[in-house]
């Protein structure tokens, strides 16, 4: 006899559940070819269901070739040819065991201070935006992204980055990572692109994953070499020139200017410049963007709200050369844009209004005040530790005089539940560092007090190593 509990305050109705059943028993062998299902009344009775239920499940069963409806003799499971026994079990989906420590203090460069964002001026403007556009969420909208988006970031590039773009030539995306890709679809397949050594991990993956050709090229005080970028073969060059992920440098304008009559010398050849945290700078005026001094229409220019709203929000946007926005129609202008329209007109009013322009200055000045926390704590607490780079940024580069290496600092901070980052994991290829250790600190997610405790803990940790 068939025995399942059938309940009725399951979403899915009774016969749905008495099919299920009697199907995995089935396929899992538990009911074997030719076996005689008992009959609906003495099936019904058993359950306690009624002989609707019982009929809806067989028929169902039957109209999908499990069971064969014999006149006046019942229900018989068919033999299915070629299925094999299944183990029902094996397919149930279960949780993974999550075996990721749990810090104290991670000195994580993702993320962003947690208490600080508008949340109830973002809720009103979202509000008055599903009022305002309810019929145009039916719609699909512009494939290159919101026209009065592109608009208002154009104009917001030209006055702070000195980007000089047109709303056509921007395209928005979920996310610097599928910008990338659009990239590599947008170049022939025979490209090969030059990325920073160190630098930012996930470029040697993204193009390693998509078959695209790299090569890594190292950097001196003042960016990437050009002299290895000229004998690389390389038609591409990413940069990150306003602060360089993960060391801080800020490329000079000679090294610039360098820079770009490599990409002027031959056709077909390009930098992207990504500008992933260049609306916080501390000291001085801001840097001005490489796509501004670029006049031959070489330089693509990223940029993101990751760092200067959320990284949740997953805008980011390129500015393409005039060239490329035809190759981009002609190749790739039948994507879609991947963000939803709601958050897109959202930030468009958001920065229209001027809260954004408040929010970066709250924020730097939030920012500035944590940078200057860690960096007076490593100098209170930790005496053999420098701290490198340009006061830029929302990480800053440590540089620790002991014996000990990268490895053993990183391990010891481990043990006291401190999360840290070590500059070899951002070499392309594993490289064996040479002098004092230097690692990486990024302090936007943490709060201040947290920032002088995990200085304090690192102390302590490494008061033995030579380096407290």
């Amino acid at each position: 006899m068939i025995t399942i509990r059938l309940d009725a305050t399951k979403p899915e109705p009774m016969y749905e559940q008495l099919y299920q059943h009697i199907r995995q028993e089935i396929t899992g062998g538990g009911l074997m070819a030719g076996s005689r299902l008992p009959s609906k009344r003495q099936l019904a009775a058993h359950l306690h269901c009624s002989l609707n239920t019982v009929q809806a499940a067989y028929s169902q069963l039957v109209a999908e070739g499990y069971l064969d409806a014999r006149p006046k003799s019942g229900y018989y499971v068919r033999r299915l040819e070629g299925v094999v026994a299944l183990d029902v079990q094996s397919f149930e989906f279960r949780k993974a065991v999550d075996n990721k420590k749990e810090y104290a203090y991670d000195f994580s460069y993702q993320g962003v201070d947690q208490t600080s964002f508008p949340f109830s001026t973002w809720r009103k403007i979202a509000r008055q935006i599903s009022t305002e556009f309810e019929s145009e969420f039916l719609k699909t909208g512009d494939p290159q992204g919101d026209p009065n988006l592109r608009s208002t970031i154009s104009n917001y590039l030209r006055q702070a980055r000195g980007v000089y773009c047109q709303p056509e030539q921007i395209v928005i995306s979920s996310g610097t990572e599928l910008l990338l890709l659009l990239l590599i679809q947008l170049f022939e397949k025979d490209k090969v692109f030059a990325i920073e050594s160190p630098g930012y991990e996930k470029l040697g993956q993204i193009f390693r994953s998509n078959r695209a050709a790299f090569v890594p090229i190292a950097l001196d005080e003042s960016g990437m070499l050009p002299d290895q970028l000229a004998k690389s073969g390389a038609d591409v060059a990413c940069i990150t020139p306003s602060h360089q992920f993960p060391t801080g440098v800020i490329m000079p304008v000679n090294r610039r200017i360098q820079l770009m009559n490599w990409a002027n010398e031959k056709p077909g050849r390009y930098i992207i410049e990504d500008d992933y945290d260049s609306e916080f700078r501390f000291d001085g005026r801001p840097i001005p963007s490489l796509q501004g001094i670029d006049r031959a229409g070489r330089v693509i220019y990223l940029g993101s709200f990751s760092k200067s709203i959320s990284p949740s929000l997953r805008i980011s946007y390129m500015v393409l050369p005039p060239d490329l926005v035809r190759t981009y129609h002609d190749r790739l202008g039948f994507y879609i844009c991947p963000v939803p329209g709601l958050a897109q007109k959202t930030l468009n009013r958001f920065i229209e209004d001027g809260h954004f322009e408040r929010h970066l200055n709250r924020m730097r000045i939030c920012y500035k005040d944590k940078r200057e926390t860690l960096v007076g704590a490593v100098h209170d607490d930790l005496p053999n530790v420098s701290v490198l780079g340009a006061n830029a940024g929302l990480h800053l580069v440590v540089e620790a005089r002991t014996v000990r290496d990268e490895l053993d600092l990183i391990r010891l901070a481990d043990q006291v539940g401190v999360k840290l980052y070590g500059i070899s994991s951002f070499y392309s290829n594993p490289v064996k560092m040479r002098g004092d250790p230097k690692l990486l600190l990024g302090f936007s997610a943490l709060e201040k007090p947290e920032i002088i405790a995990a200085v304090k803990l690192l102390k302590q940790a490494w008061e033995g190593a030579d380096c407290g």
